[in-house]
C-alpha cells in the first residue's frame, strides 16, 4: 500500500467535492451530452444568471469543466471525458 499524500489527493477531492451540489450535478449531466451555453442553464434551470455562474466557476475551479468565450457567450464543456462514463455507471447503480 502507498503511503498517505494528502497534497497529492487533494485535486481529486476537490473535483468530487464540486460534484456534491444537485444543481452542478444536473449541469454536469448536461455536458456529457456535448458543450452547452450559460444562458441555456440559466433557462432550464431557472436561476438567475449569478448562481448559475457561480456553480459553473465551481465547476471550472475543480477542473470539472472548461470553457471557451464566443462573442458575448460563453460555452462549456466537461474537461475529462470519462467523468460522463462514471455518470453512466451511476445509472446503473443499485440504490
Amino acid at each position: 500500500m502507498k503511503r498517505y499524500d494528502r497534497e497529492a489527493i487533494e485535486p481529486n477531492a476537490a473535483f468530487f467535492k464540486a460534484l456534491g451540489h444537485p444543481t452542478r450535478l444536473w449541469i454536469v449531466e448536461q455536458l456529457a451530452d456535448g458543450e452547452h451555453c450559460v444562458c441555456e442553464f440559466v433557462e432550464a434551470v431557472g436561476d438567475e444568471f449569478p448562481t448559475i455562474s457561480r456553480h459553473l466557476a465551481v465547476l471550472k475551479d475543480a477542473g470539472v469543466v472548461v470553457d471557451e468565450r464566443r462573442g458575448k457567450s460563453i460555452y462549456y464543456r466537461l474537461s475529462c471525458p470519462c467523468v460522463a462514463t462514471m455518470l453512466e455507471c451511476l445509472k446503473t447503480r443499485k440504490r
